[in-house]
């Protein structure tokens, strides 16, 4: 199996809080709740560990809530890249409806001055060294400039690291000049990205293929539970999801993620590779916490996706 590290700048104390359904302005009871470790670079992370891999993690943590990440570090056995800084890693609520609608209400993070930022690329100048891949996912915390992005994600390259870059924004701009060796934006995060729609397949096809002639060598475009399109050059693939019970989407994109970046490491056929993926972010929807916890349901997920293939890509 591969050696990845994952990159998340401005993790978050998720606290998922499952409801009938929100009702603004009155008094809400909720089902339940829990609390999570979580960020998306740490969410992929969890599930390349079930997939296998050896991982490493990485980004800032504030020092005043440390308890749940460092264990969910020693839980999992992953290699820990993280710098501390003053103040708390932020606390995001998702509100979780009945009918599997989720109001994200995302906290602010701590602030990451000079020093720390300096001490995250000095760590990893040492600590990357040897890794097959690099995922590097999430929002940028208050005190990161996309500048300094760029130069990290620059640095990553210039150290033989194959980037995956799941962000959006300002933050997916910048990273896209680096050349990612795959990107994952939904379909508003990409049209954002690029000031064009991409509601279509056309759309999508021609945003794509952008993508690819500046260097990105996959461009993978999620869309909810009307599935995901794979983009390389000359090819495109379409894996729909079958349709499951959702207790929460959150976490889903990084999933897929994971098992995209699984099956490209691997070297395993490109249909398999997709085929896994849906699956895995298929599952990550009916289940709250990150991680693959049922393989015979994974299983059964991975044989009723859909595939459809156009050899001759985007027309």
């Amino acid at each position: 199996m591969a050696k990845i590290l994952t990159l998340t700048l401005n993790p978050a104390l998720d606290i998922t809080v499952s409801l009938d359904a929100l009702r603004p302005g009155h008094v809400n009871r909720s089902q339940g709740q829990h609390s999570h470790a979580a960020g998306k670079g740490l969410n992929v992370a969890q599930v390349l560990a079930d997939l296998g891999h050896r991982v490493t993690v990485g980004g800032f943590l504030g020092r005043d809530n440390l308890a749940p990440f460092e264990a969910l570090i020693a839980w999992r056995g992953f290699a820990d890249c993280f710098i501390r800084v003053p103040g708390e890693t932020r606390s995001n609520i998702k509100l979780v409806e009945d009918d599997g609608r989720v109001t994200d209400i995302n906290g602010q993070g701590p602030d990451v001055d000079e020093a720390a930022r300096t001490a995250l690329m000095r760590r990893l100048e040492q600590m990357a060294v040897g890794h097959d891949a690099v995922v590097v996912a999430g929002s940028l915390p208050r005190g990161i400039d996309v500048q300094w992005f760029h130069g990290l994600l620059l640095q990553l390259k210039n150290q033989g690291l194959k980037i995956a870059l799941d962000t959006s924004g300002e933050a997916l701009r910048a990273g896209l000049q680096v050349g990612p060796w795959l990107v994952k934006p939904n379909t508003e995060e990409l049209g954002e990205a690029l000031g064009s729609a991409v509601q279509t397949p056309e759309q999508q096809c021609a945003a794509a293929q952008h993508l690819l002639a500046s260097g990105v060598e996959h461009v993978v475009v999620s869309q909810g539970e009307q599935g995901v399109s794979w983009f390389t050059q000359g090819q495109v693939l379409h894996g729909r999801p079958p349709k499951v019970p959702v207790a929460s989407t959150v976490g889903a994109g990084d999933s897929l993620v994971a098992g995209m970046v699984h099956g490209l490491l691997q070297g395993e056929p490109r249909e398999h590779t997709l085929r896994r993926a849906t699956a895995i972010a298929a599952q990550a929807v009916t289940q709250v916490g990150f991680g693959i916890r049922d393989r015979d349901q994974l299983a059964r997920l991975e044989n009723a996706v859909q595939l459809t293939e156009q050899q001759e890509g985007c027309r």
